[in-house]
């Protein structure tokens, strides 16, 4: 039997955030197309690194909060802007959400909570896999929890 101290570490549960785009049920990582992959550490532009996750949206389909925070305010992406989520408590976290129009950019918002809409990639980058970027803040891996 084993006696003495342990250590726990806390691993994120895999589709511990909830499903973020209302059009569809899982939350599924871009593959590759036209404009680069979706995927986390994908090469973009030569040498350089996403340090993001693309999550398959249809262009103007609702975007539901992964997790109950507080809204931050607005980012600004590559395409286009979007919004800071954190929260407080036992697992912390920050994200931010881009390739969306929020419905607003401050305040409490719950998980599963309508946050705004996917706008149109489509209408700049035809062929473009519609998606939006989902980026921690600290530049870390987010698809363990979605």
């Amino acid at each position: 039997m084993f006696s003495g101290n342990t250590v726990s570490c806390l691993v994120p549960t895999a589709g511990a955030w909830s499903v973020l785009c209302a059009s569809h049920h899982n939350n599924r990582v871009r593959g590759c197309d036209l404009f680069g992959c979706g995927g986390f550490n994908s090469r973009r532009d030569g040498d350089s690194l996403h340090k993001a996750v693309d999550v398959v949206c249809d262009d103007y389909s609702i975007v539901n909060a992964p997790f109950s925070g507080t809204l931050r305010g607005p980012v600004v992406g590559i395409q286009y802007d979007g919004v800071k989520l954190t929260n407080s408590g036992e697992h912390f976290y920050c994200v931010k959400i881009f390739n969306i129009r929020p419905y607003r950019y401050m305040g409490p918002i719950s998980q599963g909570e309508a946050l705004g809409y996917l706008l149109p990639l489509q209408e700049r980058f035809s062929g473009i896999t519609s998606h939006m970027e989902l980026q921690m803040c600290d530049r870390s891996d987010p698809s363990p929890y979605i």
